[in-house]
């Protein structure tokens, strides 16, 4: 289960700390398998290794084995940079102290953890050789950090930093946020429009119209799927309306033609607007469509990597969208999988995919880090539902307004 559980819905667990601190032995004792390479050779894991797991209660989550953050060198500036890369995407941190105590180094790297939002541990591994000093639990203490002692070769108190960090977990973990099960009742029809198209995957659907079409099921709800041409049959062989008409952005400007308007409707990258992120921002910052300039940047942040087709989504078709529609030369740049850019002050707007291959914490991370710095994001299907000059109707079903 825990190695088919899709990328986006894992927990991400971040083990960060200096070389030889016994990151690699601490992981291997956690999952109980020899995953990491171990070594009392200083910088052993020259790359974040990515191990999953199932954590129960909280389901799968990935633990990430990382390179010291003291690493040296040209190499190890590499090195750290990819481990704060893996930072960026955690939902929370270990920070494993060894031989050499917890001091300024550990502070900072703790103060950074703490700048990006993180829940965290510290655990100080090795505790079959020495235990921590009182300076260093006192430190702790007065900072309100948890922390526990522990050996990864003996495997004390293994099994309570397992607890300790399901009872870290952030609330999205324990409680799930809402997809579209409190926009239809149980025994009310919900009607899915998935196009088939160049970009459509090969026998299969994408991960969110499965995630949807779960999530329908799971409230009791009667779901159908159907082709954009075949839309207006279905509705017509219902005997009611139905509870919500879900579609892909592509096709929102068919769709919303095609049902009625007292028929509530939106899109599948929408409700992952919502699932994934906050959809308020996404909502305010398509806005800034309208006031696009000749010349201004556009970030296109995909987290998928993919083979592009003809009529690419991200890179083909909205952009087409929008130079028709605004009438301006615009210019722009892709940025897929974890990659994002750090000089974002350049762009006049970011448009992020539906996110479904992110974990929540990193969208809203994305979120919170443009409009901090001033740039206004929106995602994929609010931004096409804009320029298709349907927002205020797609919106609706969620309570929301332009």
């Amino acid at each position: 289960m825990s190695d088919k559980a899709p990328r986006g819905v894992r927990l991400v667990i971040a083990l960060a700390g200096r070389r030889n601190a016994g990151k690699s032995s601490l992981i291997n004792a956690i999952t109980g398998q020899d995953i990491a390479i171990v070594s009392d050779h200083p910088g052993t894991t020259t790359d974040p290794v990515a191990k999953h797991y199932e954590l129960i209660p909280l389901g799968p989550v990935t633990f990430y084995d990382t390179a010291g953050l003291d690493d040296e060198g040209d190499l190890g500036g590499l090195r750290v940079k990819a481990t704060n890369k893996v930072l960026l995407r955690s939902d929370l941190a270990v920070v494993v102290i060894g031989d050499e105590g917890l001091d300024a180094y550990e502070q900072k790297t703790i103060a950074r953890i703490r700048e990006l939002d993180i829940p965290f541990l510290v655990v100080f591994n090795k505790s079959d050789r020495s235990a921590p000093t009182a300076a260093d639990t006192a430190w702790c203490e007065a900072e309100g950090i948890t922390w526990l002692a522990v050996s990864a070769t003996t495997g004390e108190n293994i099994t309570e930093l397992k607890e300790a960090l399901i009872a870290a977990a952030p609330p999205e973990f324990r409680d799930e946020p809402l997809l579209c099960r409190d926009l239809v009742d149980a025994g009310q029809w919900a009607v899915c429009v998935v196009p088939i198209d160049l970009s459509a995957p090969k026998g299969r659907l994408i991960l969110p119209q499965v995630q949807v079409l779960r999530d329908l099921l799971d409230a009791g709800a009667l779901a159908v799927t159907v082709k954009e041409f075949e839309l207006a049959g279905a509705l017509s062989g219902l005997k009611d309306d139905p509870a919500l008409v879900i579609t892909d952005s592509q096709v929102i400007d068919k769709v919303a033609a095609t049902v009625p308007e007292r028929v509530p409707t939106t899109t599948f990258s929408t409700l992952f607007a919502r699932y994934k992120g906050d959809i308020g921002p996404l909502v305010e910052g398509a806005r800034a469509i309208d006031t696009l300039k000749d010349g201004d940047k556009v970030l296109v942040a995909e987290a998928c990597s993919h083979h592009v087709a003809d009529d690419d989504i991200g890179r083909v078709k909205i952009p087409q969208w929008m130079k028709r529609a605004t009438g301006k030369d615009i210019v722009f740049d892709v940025y897929a999988g974890h990659d994002f850019p750090e000089d974002l002050e350049q762009y006049a707007l970011c448009i992020h995919c539906g996110s479904c291959m992110l974990n929540r914490r990193e969208m809203l991370r994305r979120i919170r880090e443009c409009v901090r710095r001033g740039v206004p994001i929106t995602n994929y299907g609010v931004a096409i539902s804009k320029l298709q000059g349907v927002l205020e109707r797609v919106i609706r079903p969620l309570g929301l307004t332009p």
